[in-house]
């Protein structure tokens, strides 16, 4: 049986207008208000997964700490350090993490699977005792990247941990089972491969989305990332994974909603898919 609790990894900020793509501001920005530079705050939000037989799988990382200032100018990040105060909040040292699940390798996922260390200055793994996890298709398609997704790939995010042997691949097979009651969804419209893991919890269906739905507000159709490769594909995707929360009943859980953790979703009079729920993981998965 699985154990889960969200983990606050910081947060970020993104050009409003690159996270709603063509939906216009006059409609988005009255969702999530932009600042003078029309740059929005969004979370990076990780999960803990816990076996019954031990296993403490930490899904995703945030940035990090390593980055330069000119990095960090460009996106602002904030509490580099809340990862392993989250953790430790739930009992749980950053020694303890048998596993990371990296969800894709954009730097706002993995950056801090590699830390600096404040003690020595040196970068090594954050979590000592945990192997990670990504999958072959997606480390070729980050360790070659394309023009427009180079930018995200950030090679010393994730390029050690294969040199240091710690960096395992999980088979390109939908609905793949990693571990008892955690399977493997993957999708392609964001980035090549990008794995959405979907937990059994307590009964329920949760849906770690990643950013095949970053948030509350990509619920909606038209809400398509600029930062997506292939939006049309994203669309194909969006729809099918919100037809089977609806009929299924699933909580999904949302990484980069800067209000709430997860949402529930119905069909309203018209058909639409439209929020049910919103608000953290545990209440809704008290429902």
């Amino acid at each position: 049986m699985l154990k889960v609790a969200s983990i606050s990894a910081g947060t970020l900020e993104l050009d409003g207008g690159a996270m709603f793509g063509v939906v216009p501001k006059r409609m988005w920005s009255k969702l999530h208000p932009p600042d003078v530079h029309n740059m929005c705050t969004w979370a990076m939000r990780a999960m803990l997964v816990q076996t019954s037989d031990g296993r403490n799988v930490l899904i995703d990382t945030g940035i990090g700490n390593k980055q330069d200032e000119k990095f960090r100018s460009h996106f602002s990040p904030k509490g580099e350090l809340e990862l392993f105060d989250s953790l430790r909040s739930l009992g749980v040292s950053r020694e303890d993490i048998t596993d990371v699940f990296l969800t894709h390798l954009h730097f706002d996922h993995c950056g801090g699977a590699i830390w600096r260390n404040p003690d020595t200055g040196v970068t090594e793994p954050a979590f000592p005792n945990a192997i990670y996890w990504t999958n072959e298709v997606h480390y070729r398609w980050a360790t070659q990247p394309n023009a427009r997704e180079k930018a995200s790939f950030l090679q010393e995010n994730f390029v050690p941990l294969m040199e240091w042997g710690i960096l395992k691949m999980v088979p390109v097979e939908q609905d793949i089972v990693f571990l008892p009651g955690f399977r493997v969804r993957f999708y392609y419209g964001h980035t090549e491969a990008l794995m959405a893991p979907v937990l059994e919890v307590g009964g329920k269906t949760v849906v770690y989305c990643a950013d095949a739905l970053p948030s509350q507000w990509h619920i909606g159709m038209p809400y398509v990332m600029a930062y997506d490769v292939r939006p049309l594909i994203t669309m194909e995707e969006k729809e099918a994974l919100l037809t089977t929360a609806a009929d299924q009943h699933q909580v999904l859980f949302l990484e980069h909603d800067p209000f709430v953790e997860c949402a529930t979703v119905q069909r309203d009079s018209f058909g639409r898919i439209v929020p049910k729920a919103t608000g953290r993981l545990l209440d809704l998965l008290a429902e």
